[in-house]
């Protein structure tokens, strides 16, 4: 199974349209005003806009309320929803749209348990777990704490760079490698080089465990 690439946090039309040419899967904007990263409507509409045919849009959000998300979806073609907070399953569900729930990884975290609450989410996303920060750290987390056998695909995430991708990919055979800051020259801004590297080290990594 080819493993699927998203790049997370694009903030310049341009970035966004490399990566899709590029061979990436999906790319991530960010409805989190806290973050560097993230981009206002107009923004976004734009750099969807910009995107050519097969690649997916995934819309991120913390502990959102209800009414900025459907103002967003009213307005912003996405084509799956990632929650990146506290979010319970029945607010992920209640928008008709396909749903990734993020999860910050610590020693006691039980992936086998959340894969049953979250049972009917398209993956898990596995990201290293920051007192403060709600991901986007550059921060990696000890993969032996991934189960092998998860009803909900695995997207492993945190601290991921072209320099560990192939390992990540031979190591945990995930459904898919989520990045943001390993592939950028600066918060928010991609670089053409590093994501160009990062999809090539994931193609190296699977045509190894074939």
């Amino acid at each position: 199974m080819r493993t699927r690439v998203k790049i997370c946090g694009f903030t310049r039309v341009e970035d966004a349209v490399f990566a899709a040419r590029f061979g990436v899967d999906a790319i991530g904007l960010v409805f989190y005003p806290p973050s560097p990263r993230n981009v206002e409507i107009n923004l976004a509409i734009e750099i969807v806009n910009a995107l050519p045919a097969f690649v997916s849009v995934v819309a991120l959000f913390v502990d959102e309320q209800e009414a900025q998300i459907r103002k967003i979806l009213e307005q912003v073609p996405v084509d799956c929803l990632q929650f990146h907070g506290d979010e319970q399953p029945e607010a992920c569900r209640i928008y008709g749209k396909r749903y990734i729930k993020a999860v910050r990884m610590q020693e006691d975290t039980d992936i086998l348990a959340l894969s049953k609450r979250y049972d009917d989410a398209d993956g898990l996303l596995l990201d290293a777990y920051h007192p403060s920060a709600k991901g986007g750290t550059g921060s990696r987390f000890d993969w032996a704490l991934i189960p092998r056998l998860c009803q909900v695909p695995v997207i492993l995430a945190g601290g991921l760079d072209a320099t560990n991708a192939k390992l990540a990919v031979e190591k945990v055979r995930p459904y898919a490698l989520d990045v943001s800051s390993g592939v950028e020259s600066g918060k928010g801004i991609k670089d053409r080089d590093k994501m160009a590297a990062f999809i090539g080290a994931v193609h190296r990594g699977d045509r190894i465990i074939k």
